[in-house]
């Protein structure tokens, strides 16, 4: 039975995981991961926490509260450092969080809005770095004494706006920590400067580093609707994500871009930068479409 309640969940993965199977081999390597994930599989369970599921070099796991999962994941970073063998391999982690309401299945997994943020959290995070959101982060520190550095803002997929992102601070000597960092500067100037402008069919459009995600296809709710055979439903969008606006396709017939003169590039079910200038198209090539071009300028 399924049955909704608030959780902190946590992602944790293995940094460098490629390296270690090029260096040491596939069995020496997943020897390797496979420690390091049983030694986060002892802190989870030390504060209360549960293991949902390990997928390759990555761990997920839940706690009751954002406060027991903060201390967890602090817990973890220090036993991965800390630990001698795992330093000789130079083994290091990186982890993302969220507190959140969650959907609760009978067999203990969990899917949701929270479960999302707090991967997109890890995918956020680099190597020694617990990522969170400032939300979960204020929610918790208020009893828990724990130190931060903002990150400024970050997009989640399925929010409207970016929200607050935080670098919670583990370390007991921050001597080497610059604690004050943007690095994810959505708001700040140089970012507002950087638009995005769109041309279609005589429209013009202005996207910025906060606009949502921009949305491509035959259904009326796209923001930009291009009503052809070959264009699927849903057919691309257009995001602002780690200093780029990206495009992706999820279409049937794949999204064709040109960047100036260069040779056009499909892209199907998969996602690139977009530079300079250049032109999209959705389903057919640009050789052969028309009208249904949209030119493109960054910057």
């Amino acid at each position: 039975m399924t049955q909704t309640q608030p959780l902190a969940i946590v992602f944790a993965d293995v940094s460098g995981s490629t390296r270690l199977f090029e260096q040491l081999g596939d069995v020496e390597a997943r020897r390797i991961i496979a420690a390091v994930l049983d030694a986060l599989t002892v802190v989870v369970h030390r504060n209360g926490g549960a293991v949902i599921k390990t997928i390759g070099d990555e761990i997920m796991c839940t706690f009751p509260s954002a406060l027991d999962g903060i201390r967890a994941a602090c817990e973890m970073q220090r036993k991965v450092t800390g630990d001698p063998v795992f330093a000789r391999d130079s083994i290091g982690i990186r982890i993302g969080m969220h507190h959140g309401e969650v959907l609760a299945e009978a067999d203990g997994d969990v899917y949701g809005d929270a479960v999302n943020t707090a991967a997109r959290m890890a995918s956020l995070a680099k190597r020694d770095q617990i990522v969170t959101t400032a939300a979960t982060f204020h929610g918790a520190t208020s009893i828990g004494g724990f130190r931060s550095r903002s990150l400024g803002r970050a997009r989640v997929s399925g929010k409207l706006l970016p929200i607050e992102i935080i670098d919670v601070i583990w370390q007991e000597d921050t001597s080497n920590i610059t604690m004050v960092q943007r690095a994810i500067r959505v708001d700040d100037g140089a970012d507002r400067a950087q638009k995005l402008t769109l041309r279609f069919r005589g429209q013009v459009i202005e996207l910025s580093p906060n606009s949502p995600p921009f949305a491509m296809g035959r259904d009326q709710a796209n923001a930009l609707v291009v009503d052809s055979e070959w264009v699927s439903r849903i057919h691309a969008s257009i995001e602002f994500k780690n200093g780029h606006y990206v495009i992706a396709d999820r279409s049937t017939n794949a999204t064709f871009v040109r960047f100036g003169d260069d040779e056009e590039l499909r892209i199907h079910r998969d996602e690139i930068p977009l530079r300079k200038a250049g032109a999209v198209s959705l389903g057919q090539s640009l050789a052969v479409a028309q009208v249904d071009v949209l030119y493109f300028q960054c910057g």
